[in-house]
């Protein structure tokens, strides 16, 4: 079975995943040109996710939708396995938002492109002007509109399908703004697609993502921070499968 996977995944999954990330990143581009770019900039990149999980075979599991209130704006903060984090989320949380990802991904050929066009937020550490920067877009999707925000704290993949140790710049904005923050807990993307193996053949794996209760504010500073900081952990960790439980250290970090 996997020699006739990896068969369909150069004459199907392969091929039609190359197509679609051209298709959407010149719908995007040009949606966001000339129309609005709420619109443009999520569902077109929300069917692109999807039919790459889909081509691929893999089945998708998402749990807990209806913790979540229409019209509120939340900050996501996930575990970062793999790169099919970004399919999973992307196709099936269901909500309107911005990616904060590292400036780097501006480079991928067409992806960046359409990320660009479509104001996702880049992560930019180079000096403090920079990281100011990074956080004025963000408050300024937060507080304009009916719009979220999705951050892998931990700053990087793992290396080994374990939690690593957050970054607290998520959090900081949650409390900020006074927003909720959303733990959601990934299985499944590590197996599919570890960073070790990345531009190789897809192994087959389900994936599922686990949506938590949000985590509302209960102050305002530092304490604030690190409280919800440790919640959101604490609730991610919860959820893992007992193979990743545990943190491991990140050295990408």
């Amino acid at each position: 079975m996997k020699v006739l996977y990896r068969i369909y995944q150069v004459f199907v999954a392969i091929p039609v995943t190359i197509v679609m990330t051209i298709w959407t990143a010149l719908v995007v581009g040009i949606g966001c040109t000339i129309g609005d770019g709420h619109y443009w900039g999520y569902y077109p990149g929300r069917w692109w996710a999807r039919v790459i999980a889909y081509v691929f075979l893999l089945p998708v599991k998402v749990e807990g939708r209806e913790h979540l209130e229409e019209n509120q704006s939340y900050v996501f903060v996930a575990n970062h396995q793999g790169a099919f984090d970004i399919f999973l989320i992307y196709g099936f949380l269901g909500r309107n938002f911005k990616w904060m990802m590292k400036y780097q991904l501006k480079k991928i050929p067409f992806v960046g492109y359409a990320c660009a066009k479509s104001h996702q937020i880049f992560v930019d550490r180079r000096g403090t002007a920079k990281v100011r920067a990074t956080y004025k877009a963000a408050r300024h999707i937060l507080e304009t509109g009916n719009c979220s925000v999705v951050v892998f704290p931990e700053g990087a993949r793992s290396f080994t399908g374990h939690m690593s140790t957050f970054k607290k710049g998520a959090f900081a904005l949650a409390d900020e703004l006074q927003l909720p923050i959303v733990p959601m807990t990934i299985n499944g993307s590590f197996n599919v697609m570890p960073r070790m193996r990345d531009w190789h053949f897809v192994n087959w794996h389900p994936l599922s993502l686990t949506i938590h209760q949000p985590i509302y504010p209960k102050g305002q500073g530092l304490e604030n921070v690190q409280q919800t900081m440790a919640q959101s952990a604490e609730a991610i960790m919860s959820a893992l499968t007992p193979e990743y439980q545990g943190y491991v250290e990140n050295p990408d970090q």
